[in-house]
């Protein structure tokens, strides 16, 4: 049960929320019109006059009234009474001085010509004793009603990070509000640290977990606009970690409209950071490959497969069909491309499913009589793809083997895997799945032309090898832009490590003159020029974000590079070819591989007992069938000793 001490409070500050804003006015006049004889009884004590204050007071009573009257009036026609405590600023006190100079006109008035007749200096010191009564009157009653508010309500304390302009115009502003109470300011400058600046003390950063002990603070105001984004990110995730809720205020310039409040609306495009000069892969002359042709996107929503869709769409095909298994993806990519293709009389089809799904393939392939696959779904993600090695073989490779045997079985023209040069000597589950889905395209592609039960047709089968696609997703360059918007670090896995990159628009524009290029079997690989350094383009991106790296030689810097080590399966460098053998082909900057392949018989013995692993829910025995047959492949953590 509460104490009596603290009943008394609430009773009052429950009492003065029930008042209605009427009866508010009403007690502000009333205490107006109290105040003007005590005015009159002050001034007549602190002047020195024949008769005594009182009887003096009692000569005005018959002229008293008029002047309460005549004020009364002018104050209610002005609105102070209406004006709140709160509110009650320059303009409000303009208005009272109004008041007290009609009150002292009045009074001298009347006293002139009804008496008594007194010094005219007295006037004037009526008028302003009536003034400061007022306004001290209102000033104190402001202080009252706010310790009630505050005892009958407690306010949540806050800590200020930052003791500068923006940080002491919120100290003031927020000492009159009736819900948050600053206690101190948090800054780094050392210059400020043991100051009071608008009654509040300064106090260093490492005092903050002291401050929310002894102050009970429960949430941080960050008032420094001025400092980097990524500094403010690195402030609010420490107070975070103590378990504080933080909040960052714009600067007054910015609330006002002369500074943006973003500084930096759109991140630089990934493109920007190629080290050498695109590729441009014109399409009018492989056009002819996709034109008034059934064409099938398999991963039509992701960042390959899209692009895919939105070039092969300018070939102007008779019909694209979407296959997908995310439905958010699907919608998304369908959405986008009805847009496009307003008017042009092009079918869009889209699919939901997976390509692990033999019944669902044959019938898409066979409904739509498709001519040309472009397949990219995939799982390409190497960390979780280690971590789930048995999904990712069965999409990767079972996916590949079901869609390619079924475009063989109807007839499809041309079949072009997207690969990845992980695929090469890989270290790592994705890389090795990527290489047997090679292989068996390479095989289809070695019998094409064999009819007969369970063989092959005429389906071209080809595939494109490519580096790090830049800007798709997962790749580095959004994940080093992500890092940096929450303030680092960006996290760099080894600082030896290079990687081939092209744009999704190079990556998409070779697969599909490899499409129109192919003869059967070929692996295609673009001229990506040198390999770039990871660390390097670390450096790149934190800078071109406007911010520097902060490291030993520049400790103030904003955002720091983190070398986390090599994850499992990944190789220092990537390499496109099995072998260094490298053919030319129609366009200077498309190379193609002929490299070695499994025969049929091996290859079937590869996915017997890669199928024997994925049914049993065995990974070493996957890892096994991978090491048996994957030129290169070496157990992840072999691998990181010999990258």
């Amino acid at each position: 049960m509460a104490p009596q001490w603290m009943k008394a409070p609430v009773s009052i500050f429950n009492f003065i929320t029930g008042l209605s804003r009427t009866k508010k006015s009403y007690i502000f006049l009333g205490i107006d019109v109290v105040l003007l004889p005590l005015a009159l009884l002050f001034t007549y004590m602190v002047q020195d006059q024949p008769v005594a204050p009182l009887t003096l007071l009692g000569q005005m009573l018959p002229i008293l009234p008029y002047i309460l009257l005549g004020t009364t009036g002018l104050s209610l026609w002005l609105g102070l009474p209406q004006v709140q405590l709160i509110a009650y600023e320059r303009h409000a006190v303009g208005q009272t001085a109004i008041v007290a100079l009609v009150a002292a006109v009045l009074e001298a008035g009347f006293c002139t010509v009804f008496g008594p007749q007194v010094p005219p200096g007295v006037h004037v010191v009526f008028g302003l004793s009536y003034l400061l009564m007022m306004v001290a009157a209102r000033a104190l009653l402001y202080q009252v009603v706010l310790a009630i508010y505050r005892r009958a309500r407690p306010r949540r304390k806050v800590l200020i990070y930052g003791a500068g302009n923006t940080g002491t115009q919120l100290a003031q502003a927020l000492k009159a509000h009736d819900g948050i109470d600053p206690v101190a300011f948090v800054d780094d400058n050392k210059s400020l640290q043991g100051l009071t600046l608008v009654g509040l003390p300064v106090h260093a950063p490492a005092r903050i977990a002291e401050l929310v002990k002894t102050r009970d603070v429960q949430r941080v105001l960050l008032a420094m606009p001025s400092q980097s984004q990524p500094k403010q990110a690195q402030i609010i995730q420490r107070m975070q970690k103590l378990g504080l809720e933080v909040q960052a205020l714009p600067s007054f310039a910015q609330l006002i409209g002369e500074e943006a409040l973003v500084e930096k609306l759109t991140p630089v495009p990934p493109q920007n950071f190629l080290s050498r000069a695109a590729r441009d892969v014109p399409l009018h002359g492989c056009a002819g490959s996709y034109e008034g042709r059934v064409v099938l996107v398999s991963g039509a929503g992701g960042s390959i497969g899209s692009e895919l869709c939105r070039q092969v769409l300018a070939c102007a095909p008779r019909k694209l069909v979407l296959y997908e298994l995310s439905e958010l993806a699907l919608y998304t990519v369908h959405q986008e491309l009805c847009q496009q293709l307003e008017g042009s009389g092009i079918e869009l089809v889209p699919v939901l499913g997976s390509i692990t799904d033999p019944r669902q393939v044959r019938r898409v392939l066979e409904r739509h009589q498709v001519q040309v696959v472009l397949h990219a779904a995939a799982y390409k993600h190497v960390p979780l793809v280690e971590a789930n090695p048995l999904a990712g073989l069965a999409n990767n490779v079972f996916g590949t083997q079901t869609l390619a045997r079924a475009a063989a079985e109807f007839g499809v023209e041309r079949f072009i895997l997207v690969s990845s040069d992980k695929a090469v000597r890989p270290t790592n589950v994705m890389g090795a799945s990527k290489r047997m889905a090679e292989l068996i395209v390479q095989d289809l592609a070695s019998r094409s032309g064999e009819l007969g039960d369970g063989t092959v047709g005429d389906t071209v089968f080809t595939m494109v090898r490519f580096g790090n696609v830049l800007g798709s997703s997962g790749s580095v360059i959004p994940l080093f832009q992500e890092q940096i918007s929450r303030g680092g670090p960006v996290t760099v896995t080894d600082t030896r490590v290079k990687r081939y990159f092209m744009t999704i628009r190079e990556a998409v524009q070779l697969v599909l003159q490899a499409g129109a290029e192919a003869r059967g079997g070929e692996v295609f690989v673009l001229d990506m020029g040198e390999p770039v350094s990871i660390l390097n383009l670390a450096r790149q991106v934190i800078e071109s974000a406007g911010y520097s790296v902060r490291d030993e030689g520049h400790p103030e810097g904003d955002i720091a590079i983190e070398i986390i080590g090599l994850r499992p399966g990944e190789k220092l460098e990537e390499e496109l070819t099995l072998s260094s053998e490298l053919t030319t082909t129609a366009h200077p900057k498309i190379f193609c591989a002929r490299e070695t392949v499994l025969s049929e018989i091996e290859v079937a013995a590869l996915l017997r007992a890669l199928r024997q692993a994925v049914a049993a829910g065995d990974d070493a025995g996957a890892r096994q069938v991978i090491l048996r047959w994957v030129e290169g492949y070496v157990q992840p953590d072999m691998g990181r000793k010999t990258s």
